[in-house]
């Protein structure tokens, strides 16, 4: 995988002073450009038509200079032996592009096609108790029987008894860092890094080599962790900390949470008691708690019967449909999909798309399932 002119753009683009990726992404989308070194022949009122750039960001992206500091960036990841890979390459994980804050860039050391494989997040504190550590262990194993990936943020404690569950398990892992790709963090889970890439797994990090592993690039980290994932696996957590940031950032990205009960008065766990107490995640027992709320990870999928295809003459019949009503149907009568892949064929975002589907539902032709999936009825 070869670095190309886009992936330079794209870097520098990051480095225009005032820009995070937030801005970046909104200038690349917004100013309707393909190629993205075509963003520094922008103009300043080019700029400032698009909203929620201002004149001082403007100047800042069509006065940018800094390319020594892009090559260098570029040299430094030649020398990582990392690759590259942008938001618009085929190779960047789909279920992270239909987040609503993905990266535009992504720094990578081992196999591309890892962060396409269909995962749980496993997550906890760096400081578990026994059954904290059984658990996590337990639970790796249990998704890798089922064929899915472990993703984890490398963290000490339940991120590290995950991966190194799942290389052990002869299973596919995903460690999403929160430094550069050549700055490994902690220091010690290194030996775990090289057997995740020896065993086709796949390091990734939104942040330049070099970049130290400060603590506010965490909380951002955790929305890829839980980003590139189908659901997201609660072990072990207080009721503050990244756990349970990890979590919430998963609900906003329409993904389910799950959690493994504690005891009562067991400090380690009253976030992972809290989250099904208040309803934001299901306690989990057995793997089939995790796969019925994702059937589709199993290939359970319902085509071809002859209530499906009585369904479909039922929409087909409806003569007050919208087009977007209609286009929903036809999709819906191939597969039940989750409301991502919608809005991914729909080429729309997620949100946009829930008073539609409510509204087909209200209908009688379509029924939410289970994970947020819909089908025809």
């Amino acid at each position: 995988m070869e670095i190309t002119k886009q992936h330079r753009a794209l870097i520098g683009l990051m480095q225009v002073p005032n820009f995070g990726v937030r801005t970046a992404r909104l200038v690349w989308k917004a100013s309707g450009v393909d190629h993205a070194e075509d963003l520094f022949k922008l103009t300043i009122p080019d700029l400032m038509r698009i909203e929620g750039i201002g004149k001082e960001r403007a100047v800042s992206l069509t006065q940018f200079d800094d390319w020594k500091k892009v090559d260098r960036i570029l040299k430094q990841t030649e020398s990582a032996g990392a690759k590259l890979i942008s938001l618009n390459d085929p190779e960047y994980p789909m279920l992270l592009r239909q987040t609503f804050d993905p990266p535009i860039i992504l720094w990578l050391k081992g196999d591309p096609a890892a962060l396409s494989e269909p995962g749980i997040a496993v997550i906890g504190t760096r400081n578990p108790g026994r059954y904290g550590l059984d658990q996590a262990e337990t639970w790796s194993r249990r998704i890798c029987a089922a064929g899915l990936s472990v993703n984890s943020g490398l963290a000490y404690g339940v991120d590290a008894k995950a991966h190194k569950t799942a290389v052990e398990s002869g299973g596919c892992t995903v460690a999403v860092l929160g430094s550069g790709i050549d700055r490994i963090y902690p220091n010690r889970n290194r030996g775990i890094v090289a057997k995740i890439i020896e065993s086709n797994g796949a390091v990734i990090t939104e942040y330049p080599p070099g970049s130290k592993p400060d603590a506010v690039n965490f909380p951002e980290r955790n929305r890829i962790v839980s980003g590139i994932s189908h659901g997201t696996l609660v072990i072990e957590s207080g009721v503050k900390g990244g756990s349970m940031i990890t979590a919430r950032l998963a609900l906003d990205q329409n993904r389910e949470v799950f959690v493994v009960p504690h005891q009562l008065g067991y400090k380690k766990g009253e976030g992972c008691n809290y989250l099904i107490r208040s309803g934001q995640g299901k306690l989990v027992q057995s793997m089939d708690d995790i796969l019925d709320e994702l059937p589709n990870l199993t290939g359970t999928k319902t085509t071809g019967d002859s209530a499906q295809v009585s369904a479909a003459k039922k929409w087909e019949s409806e003569d007050d449909l919208t087009d977007i009503q209609v286009t929903l149907c036809r999709f819906l009568s191939d597969a039940s999909l989750h409301i991502d892949h919608l809005a991914e064929m729909m080429k729309t975002e997620p949100y946009k798309l829930s008073a539609v589907l409510l509204n087909l539902e209200m209908k009688g032709l379509i029924r939410q399932k289970a994970g947020k999936y819909f089908e025809l009825r």
